[in-house]
């Protein structure tokens, strides 16, 4: 059975939307953004350790370790408010009526 007209166009109008992430990242989605995103952030975390360790060694600056420990507490508190956000659009999605 063939799709109405208006179905037709809604299906070639998502077929169109659902490839333009994928041509413009290289193929890679949401998912990997946000795997991206985490990898740093656990990156970020590492060098604040490795800054912190060269600092209690004596190869390493107050300063240096002040920054990025500091870097480390915002990419974290990034982190959490994105992952809050992203929950709370999933309880909405799943509250909505069918």
């Amino acid at each position: 059975m063939p799709l109405p007209l208006a179905a037709a166009g809604v299906a070639a109008a998502y077929r169109t939307a659902d490839a333009l992430p994928q041509a413009a990242t290289g193929g890679a989605g949401f998912g990997a953004a946000l795997t991206r995103a985490m990898e740093q952030a656990v990156d970020v975390g590492h060098q604040a350790d490795a800054a912190s360790t060269a600092a209690l060694a004596g190869q390493g600056s107050v300063t240096d370790v002040v920054l990025a420990v500091g870097r480390a507490e915002l990419t974290l508190q990034t982190a959490v408010a994105v992952r809050d956000r992203v929950v709370a659009a999933y309880q909405d999605v799943m509250r909505m009526p069918i």
